[in-house]
């Protein structure tokens, strides 16, 4: 059949180009890309233009939620810290809008680091704003991190009980949004994957590690786009 076509978050951002200096860009690593793609799926940027998100998710398949930079604690009723890096408004705003747009299609949704974040926040979650302990040693390294995962979960179903991650993130969620119910954890207790309370509910799933990385992830995007599929065809 057709590859379902997966919508996949983007930054924005200004990056030295060629001969030009300071062009401002959409952009997202390649491997988000190449996961959806080698699982089945047909991946397609989503920038953060929170004026056309919707038209893009209403004709998208699923959402993919990538990581990046600290959401605005303004989002989940807290002061800023001197350790979160500086708000991105409008990509808050157009992930925000996406997500509100999967959810009312009931299309698959999976998302790493910061868009699982996003999840726990829009459904009235907290975030621990810094956790020094889980901060990178190297800042733009990923570290490995084998976590524990709860089996009889979507995400242990497609993970296992003990896989290993990667990740690079100083932040992580304090209360759990409304919906969801924590099935990855890390040693420390430190949650590192959610999903859908709800085991009838449509796929929603998130890591905070960086999914998109390393080989033990794979049957999650394979899952994912395989519930893209049937979603496709319903």
């Amino acid at each position: 059949m057709t590859r379902p076509v997966v919508a996949v978050t983007a930054d924005a951002t200004t990056v030295d180009w060629n001969i030009w200096g300071e062009v401002a860009v959409s952009l997202l690593p390649q491997p988000y890309l190449d996961k959806v793609a080698q699982a089945g799926g047909a991946p397609v940027l989503l920038p953060p233009l929170v004026e056309a998100v919707e038209a893009v998710v209403e004709r998208a398949d699923a959402l993919l939620m990538s990581g990046g930079a600290d959401l605005d604690p303004a989002l989940y009723g807290a002061e800023r810290s001197r350790f979160t890096f500086p708000p991105h408004p409008a990509r808050d705003a157009a992930e925000l809008a996406a997500l509100a747009v999967a959810e009312r299609r009931g299309i698959p949704v999976l998302a790493v680091c910061r868009g699982l974040q996003l999840i726990s926040v829009s459904r009235g979650g907290t975030l621990d704003q810094h956790l020094p302990e889980h901060s990178p040693a190297v800042p733009g390294r990923y570290e490995p991190r084998t976590i524990r995962v709860k089996p009889d979960s979507v995400l242990g179903g497609a993970l296992g009980t003990s896989p290993t991650v990667y990740c690079h993130h100083h932040q992580g969620i304090d209360r759990l949004g409304a919906g969801l119910v924590a099935t990855a954890w890390s040693d420390d207790g430190v949650i590192e994957g959610a999903e859908a309370e709800d085991p009838s509910a449509p796929f929603l799933a998130g890591l905070q590690a960086h999914g998109e990385l390393g080989e033990d992830t794979v049957p999650l995007f394979e899952a994912f786009v395989e519930a893209a599929k049937v979603r496709a065809r319903a």
